[in-house]
């Protein structure tokens, strides 16, 4: 019986440990100012690079294979 206990009483400090370390990361994320955050945003922002657009398909793209919706479609007409 006395295994148990302490296995619970370790459990309980386990979760009380956590919400320590949950509390005191949302007081760190809390810290930031509305003008801190923008100003970070704007730095992340401007390091991405660009994406690349991909280019138009073509017409023969479009409706290559018999199955596609629209050849058949372009076919009847």
């Amino acid at each position: 019986m006395r295994l148990w206990k302490l296995l619970g009483l370790a459990g309980l400090a386990g979760v009380a440990a956590g919400g320590v370390v949950l509390a005191r990361d949302e007081r760190q994320r809390r810290a930031y100012t509305p003008e801190d955050v923008r100003a970070r945003l704007h730095e992340r922002a401007a390091a991405a690079p660009d994406p690349e657009e991909p280019a138009p398909a073509t017409a023969a793209e479009l409706t290559a294979g018999r199955k596609h919706r629209l050849a058949g479609v372009l076919r009847r007409r």
